[in-house]
């Protein structure tokens, strides 16, 4: 969808009622969480919104690093912490499930177009 004035077709419009301010706190080893804060348009705090927190991890593969976030159930930064170890490895496991669903349908692709090529 084309927006006016763009020559990408992609539109950068911010939403002025969804602002956010970013803090990053991490242990430089296992993970990081994301404090997301509400913010008004002048840059105060948006009290009327909630604060969201994100946890991050990379798990590292032979193809190189494979990000992995989840939203964490959390009113605070201890509470955060807390939060974050069950949410990453039920992130994982999601994730994990995933890609074995993609090579599955891959090898299942790949197997029919073997079939329709030895057909001919």
């Amino acid at each position: 969808m084309k927006s006016k004035g763009t020559q990408t077709g992609i539109s950068f419009q911010v939403d002025r009622n969804n602002l956010y301010r970013e803090e990053t706190y991490t242990d430089l080893k296992s993970a990081s969480i994301r404090k997301l804060i509400p913010v008004k348009v002048d840059g105060s705090e948006d009290p009327a919104r909630k604060t969201v927190f994100i946890g991050h991890a990379d798990l590292i593969s032979p193809s190189g690093p494979i990000p992995i976030e989840a939203d964490l159930m959390a009113e605070s930064l201890d509470s955060a912490l807390t939060a974050l170890p069950p949410a990453m490895d039920k992130a994982a496991v999601e994730m994990r499930d995933e890609y074995n669903k993609m090579m599955q349908q891959q090898q299942q692709q790949e197997q029919s177009s073997k079939v329709i090529k030895s057909d001919n």
